[in-house]
């Protein structure tokens, strides 16, 4: 049976208020990989500690979401700062998570950018290779969670970094493979996203958002929780795999039958 890694940036709510569907609680049970937010652009101690819990309560695997200092745009806006400075935000987040984990006895997983970070670690070299070497030396253990391609995906495996490609099931793809950045995201169709997953799982194949048909590489498919539906597009995204006979586990759990292996 064919495996694949289902992931959703968790817990990106902030004191007591919170984003999307505020569905993190139903959300969790559906997937195999949590990306909790590590207090920058979302999340709080508390927030942080309730949302591990709700991991572990249901045998989901538990990932750092570090992004940048942006509480008020959401860490999706650009901050320019030096690279050694970002580091070191990053591995202060990393801590963070890595000690409420470890408080409720669960050993973090992987370590997913969010926002902008992520899009600037995929395409900036200092920052990217900066960041490799720094959670290799810290953290070799740690799995990045990468876009397939990019200049941080390269580094980690220059580097023998273990990475996870994501494959983007609510977002539009451009003709070069990288996904279209969009502040926000309207009402998605479940059914439809479904069917793009089967045909990427399948054909391992896109439509880009010019109706181009391009290929796709990836061990997990991400879904953003902060999608309005979100609840709904999961619901159906995880029982439309499990009826094509593809069953949705954390990569370190997989077998060595993934959808899609790195190059």
């Amino acid at each position: 049976m064919l495996s694949v890694d289902v992931n959703s940036d968790i817990g990106e709510g902030f004191g007591h208020w919170y984003v999307g569907d505020n569905a993190d609680a139903q959300i969790i049970p559906l997937i195999s990989s949590a990306n909790i937010a590590t207090g920058f652009h979302a999340g709080d101690p508390s927030t942080m500690y309730t949302t591990v819990g709700l991991a572990k309560q249901h045998s989901v695997s538990v990932g750092a979401h570090p992004g940048y200092r942006d509480l008020l745009g959401f860490g999706r806006r650009h901050i320019h700062t030096s690279a050694r400075e970002l580091i070191h935000d990053i591995i202060y987040q990393v801590g963070a998570l890595r000690e409420i984990a470890c408080a409720h006895e669960v050993t973090l997983q992987h370590v997913k950018p969010h926002g902008a970070l992520y899009m600037h670690l995929a395409h900036d070299y200092e920052a990217a290779n900066l960041f490799v070497n720094q959670i290799h030396r810290l953290a070799p253990e740690l799995i990045l969670y990468v876009m397939h391609g990019t200049k941080l995906h390269q580094l980690a495996l220059d580097k023998g970094h273990p990475v996870v490609c994501e494959f983007y099931a609510d977002r539009e793809y451009d003709q070069s493979g990288s996904i279209v950045l969009t502040r926000k995201t309207g009402l998605l169709a479940p059914n439809q996203v479904a069917k793009k997953i089967l045909k990427a799982c399948r054909e391992n194949k896109v439509t880009t958002l010019d109706h181009q048909e391009i290929s796709v590489q990836f061990d997990s498919i991400c879904i953003h929780s902060d999608s309005p539906g979100a609840l709904a597009l999961v619901k159906v995204v995880r029982q439309t795999l499990e009826q094509a006979g593809i069953s949705v586990e954390a990569p370190k759990r997989m077998n060595r039958q993934h959808v899609y292996h790195q190059d």
